[in-house]
């Protein structure tokens, strides 16, 4: 029998006013092992992508693609392409004409190009053909004339040119600038006893999942649009199309069917929805839409480059005094998210270290390259590159252990960060103190010369404050339903993109209601069937989805309790829902099934349903421009050590094990929990060593690898052996206290395997991927310099690795 006493967390518990005189429920599927729901489908090859829907008279699409990073589009002619037989309809940039974009304030780009193209890959016309060998052919028959434009591939170059890349920006080639000051940083730092001072690159990535792009539209006889979409946002998918195509939302339905992989990559609408829907309402017939790998490159959306400068100053006993950024970021083309990006990448830096002073310049370009955008841990993986370096190199000339230092900077819990933003609940000193444990940190001094181990912190945002356009309704919702049979429904417009939102809203449920999870069917993602929900990013679904299908889930388990108590003249309170049964708390042998208990409601209530809403506090903030911006419900933290091997003659790195510590909060599903957090620090891994996304200028802007061969992923056989130390610091303002566990635990990675390598061969890599010839050129340039100021080697009292 399961454990029957109640949660023990204090302040935890739901809304008073929902309880309805029921005790909150025994947590008897928290924090246990399961099974996603989805996964037998899935191993069995039973789940249907968006790829393998087949409808009758199904046209076939292809994109027609700019050869050219910046031309003007002087002419189109099509008339060969329809000639051939077998095409059925072209479009243009004419037929889709209105300017759209994620974020309501930046809509500078539209489906197909009007008037120019930005990048190369732009989309210039797309074909609709009985099998997608015709349509490829007739991408061939179509003419477009281009009058050729300088292009430009460097952002500063870029912001100083008077040749304007994105036809619908408003300052030249400036995206967005901004530029915040909490205190005197330049007052703190003359007055430091330590100034670090660096520079720093990281370079582009992207998200490389598995199931490329695709979407399919249908369009029935009364003129109602269905597009279903490998899209990690349905709702804004469904908004920008209305807008796009000029039809009223309630004539357009979007499905996401079970999705192969997003890390944000998917997280706004793409030219293909467009193209299929428009292509579907010209010809009558359901059209489909599959990006080949090349295409998923050059529309990308991926990490931005990032140029850093630092300043941090420093007492002598390790405390930070003044943080100076100055970030240039390369957008590409258009903006994306970039107005976020922006703010993110000085915004989320606040924590979890104390500033007393802080100050943050971001400029982001527009540049003659696929646009970049979220990848997972958006906009703040790069800036943490750089501060956790900086505190690194600030320990080693203080003299200060590197765990140490970190520890005396923590901002603690329940506190307000520099810039104003209110942090609850804060575990990130017990991360610290596993991953010390768990590594054995205090033999990194007996560690012989080529090995070495570092660490790095971060935090992340468990959702953002507000929703991508301003509204007052709520940011998130669900709808149960409880049938006779002792099963139970949870409409969702969650979209799960393989991080296991479907499970979660399952694992609540079933713990709320009694049931097994074999017992709940979870429908999501389908606009037409389930509430708005804003989608799957900024790590925001398990807070805010998961408060609301908890919040709906115990008004039904007040209805059943409530119920079963009637019948055994008992308190309400002596009622509770577990394993399949309603139990009387004082006299356990008294029991019934739940199918009965739900019949025992539904004869007292009518049909059992309930709603559940989520919408964000509002005091998590600052009152100023920006100040909204990267303020979360709560935030997660994490810390991670990294152990590596440098061989000195080939400057080849091998990542021997990363510990990762994350305070999720509470973790729902452990699995699910532990794997988020070794698929975060696998990512961050392959961003540390292996990945580029870069354009060859030379050529004219072409991708320097647009293939899985090409661009370098890391293999099983590459991989380090990864310990996920779960760490549990519940926050008030989460479902059973649990916070995010999806894009944090990426952030330090990178730094802590940039600072192992500094500890194995005393070369600082300070701009990214840290390949075999950037390391081998670091510590060859590190023995000449010492051989010049007449230093011993480093380490050189460590016998050889």
């Amino acid at each position: 029998m399961p454990d029957l006493k109640p949660d023990p967390k204090p302040d935890l518990k739901p809304d008073p006013e929902i309880l309805d005189g029921t005790d909150p429920p025994p947590s008897w599927q928290i924090g246990a092992v399961h099974r996603k729901v989805d996964a037998m489908d899935r191993m069995r090859g039973l789940a249907r992508y968006t790829d393998d829907l087949k409808l009758p008279g199904l046209l076939h699409a292809k994109i027609l693609r700019s050869p050219h990073a910046h031309a003007k589009i002087v002419a189109i002619d099509a008339s060969r392409a329809l000639a051939r037989p077998g095409v059925h309809a072209v479009v243009t940039g004419r037929d889709l004409p209105t300017p759209y974009g994620i974020i309501p304030w930046t809509p500078d780009e539209t489906a197909l190009a009007l008037d120019k193209v930005c990048h190369v890959g732009d989309g210039v016309a797309a074909v609709a053909a009985v099998d997608e060998d015709t349509a490829i052919e007739a991408l061939d028959l179509i003419e477009v004339q281009y009058d050729v434009l300088p292009a430009l591939f460097d952002p500063e170059e870029a912001l100083a040119s008077p040749v304007q890349i994105n036809p619908f920006a408003k300052k030249g080639n400036l995206s967005k600038d901004v530029v915040l000051e909490f205190g005197d940083p330049q007052a703190e730092n003359t007055a430091a006893d330590l100034l670090i001072e660096g520079d720093y690159f990281f370079e582009g990535t992207t998200h490389a999942a598995i199931e490329p792009h695709c979407a399919v539209a249908s369009i029935e006889p009364n003129g109602r649009l269905t597009v279903w979409s490998s899209t990690q946002v349905s709702h804004y998918l469904h908004r920008e199309l209305a807008k796009g195509l000029d039809l009223p939302p309630h004539q357009i339905r979007v499905i996401q069917p079970p999705i192969g992989g997003a890390f944000g990559g998917k997280s706004e609408p793409f030219d293909l929805e467009f193209c299929v829907a428009k292509l579907a309402l010209r010809t009558g017939r359901p059209v489909k839409l599959l990006y080949t790998r090349e295409e998923v490159f050059y529309s990308h959306r991926g990490r931005h480059p990032m140029k850093m400068r630092f300043r941090t100053g420093f007492d002598r006993d390790g405390k930070i005094r003044g943080v100076q950024a100055r970030t240039i970021i390369d957008g590409g083309a258009y903006s994306s998210f970039g107005l976020v990006t922006t703010y993110y990448s000085g915004q989320l830096l606040c924590a979890p270290y104390r500033f007393a002073a802080y100050r943050f310049h971001s400029t982001r370009a527009y540049t003659n390259k696929p646009a970049c955008g979220p990848k997972r841990g958006h906009g703040s993986v790069q800036p943490r590159f750089a501060i956790e370096v900086q505190l690194d190199k600030a320990a080693t000339a203080l003299g200060i252990d590197p765990i140490e230092l970190r520890r005396r900077n923590d901002l603690g819990s329940n506190v307000t960060t520099v810039n104003e933003f209110a942090v609850g609940s804060n575990g990130f000193l017990e991360c610290l103190e596993r991953v010390e444990a768990a590594s054995q940190w205090r033999r990194r001094d007996a560690l012989p010369y080529g090995r070495g181990l570092g660490v790095a912190g971060s935090t992340y945002i468990s959702g953002t404050n507000y929703p991508i356009y301003p509204n007052d309704m709520p940011q998130a919702a669900v709808q149960i339903a409880l049938d006779r049979s002792g099963r139970v429904r949870v409409f969702s417009g969650a979209n799960d993109i393989g991080q296991g939102s479907n499970t979660m809203l399952a694992v609540i449920a079933a713990n709320e209601l009694g049931v097994e999870l074999d017992d709940v069917r979870v429908l999501s993602a389908d606009t037409d069937l389930c509430p708005v929900d804003l989608g799957a990013y900024s790590s925001r679904i398990t807070l805010m989805v998961g408060q609301a299908c908890q919040q709906a889930a115990h008004r039904l388990r007040g209805q059943v309790c409530r119920a079963v108590a009637r019948r055994w003249s008992v308190p309400v309170r002596r009622v509770t829902l577990i394993a399949r049964q309603a139990l009387d708390l004082e006299q356990p042998e008294r029991t019934v099934p739940i199918a009965e208990a739900f019949q025992w409601a539904e004869a007292d209530d009518g049909l059992l349903g309930a709603v559940g809403n989520y919408d964000t506090p509002k005091d998590r903030h600052g009152d100023y421009r920006g100040g909204t911006i990267g303020a979360s419900p709560a935030y997660s933290f994490t810390a991670h050590v990294a152990e590596v091997r440098v061989d000195e003659e080939t400057g080849i790195v091998e990542v021997v094990k990363i510990w990762v510590a994350h305070d999720c909060g509470r973790a729902l599903s452990r699995r699910i929990v532990e794997g988020q957090m070794e698929g975060s620090a696998y990512m961050g891994f392959a961003e540390a060593l292996f990945e580029r996304h870069a354009v060859d200028p030379e050529h004219g802007g072409v991708h320097l690898g647009p293939s899985l061969l090409d661009y370098r992923l890391p293999t099983f056989a590459d991989t380090p052996e990864i310990e996920s130390l779960i760490v549990e610091a519940p926050d008030a303002n989460g479902p059973y206290g649990a916070k995010e566990a999806g894009e944090g635990p990426l952030h330090p990675s990178i730094p802590a395997i940039a600072n192992a390598i500094y500890d194995a061969v005393g070369v600082r890599l300070d701009d990214l991927p840290f390949g075999p010839a950037k390391v081998l050129a670091a510590i060859e340039a590190r023995k000449a310099d010492e051989g010049a100021a007449g230093r011993p080697a480093y380490k050189a009292a460590r016998s050889p690795a």
